[in-house]
């Protein structure tokens, strides 16, 4: 207790202002009250910290897309910088960066397997892919010496095609050496490509009429190491022969 020293009426040490005479009191001596610590929250002590370990948390969960592994760093950062946020009260903040830290870090670990699953099926469907494309030239190959062939005895005077537009389909009653009608539509053009490969077709060995007598036929992969690894050639022998080290050609190795 604490005289009042206005009106000498005995008052608890806290009061600030004496109730019966409404004078001002002083604080009794030797006393003091706690005052509110800096860097602690309320109104006194400033705003809270953010925690540097949540801001942590939320960085890596974003970092993930660049490093999966900052993902579980991103984890175990936002469970530990929750418990001291719960522990701190109230000194220290960023509780809705550890948890978006923790939300992004788990959706990483979660798409971990995926990544891991695509990394090895990736290269697996691509070269599944490249040996598809390699057969379909192949075959094509193989169709178009038959039709070559076809239209050598079908255009005596000719012998083989000037180019692989004239075994393609023409209108009708149109000539048959212009336009066979032995491929298909999207194999009788120049140049044409078909499952990742390109056709080069060139008459070679002309008589004194003019008759083509030989061609060369080649096929090679639009995008080398992408659409197919092999490059083959055919000619009038029908043998196909193939290199993986560039363009193949006749003293190439023949398929077996």
């Amino acid at each position: 207790m604490k005289p009042c020293p206005s009106c000498g009426r005995n008052v608890a040490d806290f009061v600030e202002v004496c109730p019966y005479c409404a004078a001002p009191t002083p604080p009794a001596a030797g006393r003091s009250f706690p005052q509110a610590v800096p860097g602690r929250g309320g109104p006194a002590g400033g705003p809270p910290e953010n925690s540097g370990k949540a801001l942590a948390s939320l960085i890596c969960g974003v970092v993930f897309f660049l490093w999966p592994l900052s993902a579980v760093a991103a984890v175990v950062l936002g469970h530990v910088a929750l418990g001291e946020i719960k522990r701190s009260a109230g000194r220290l903040a960023g509780r809705g960066m550890a948890i978006a830290g923790l939300v992004a870090g788990y959706i990483g670990i979660s798409t971990v397997p995926i990544l891991i699953i695509a990394a090895i099926a990736i290269p697996n469907l691509l070269r599944a892919r490249m040996a598809a494309n390699e057969a379909s030239a192949v075959g094509t190959l193989r169709a178009y010496n038959a039709a070559l062939v076809s239209y050598a005895d079908q255009c005596p005077l000719q012998g083989y095609p000037p180019s692989l537009a004239a075994l393609g389909p023409g209108p009708s009653g149109g000539d048959a050496c212009a336009h066979a009608g032995l491929v298909e539509p999207l194999l009788g053009r120049e140049m044409p490509v078909k499952s990742g490969y390109r056709f080069f077709y060139t008459p070679e060995n002309r008589d004194r009429s003019g008759r083509v007598l030989s061609y060369g036929l080649a096929a090679d992969p639009l995008a080398p190491g992408t659409t197919g690894i092999r490059h083959f050639f055919t000619d009038e022998s029908s043998v196909i022969r193939t290199s993986a080290h560039g363009g193949a050609d006749v003293h190439s190795e023949p398929m077996p």
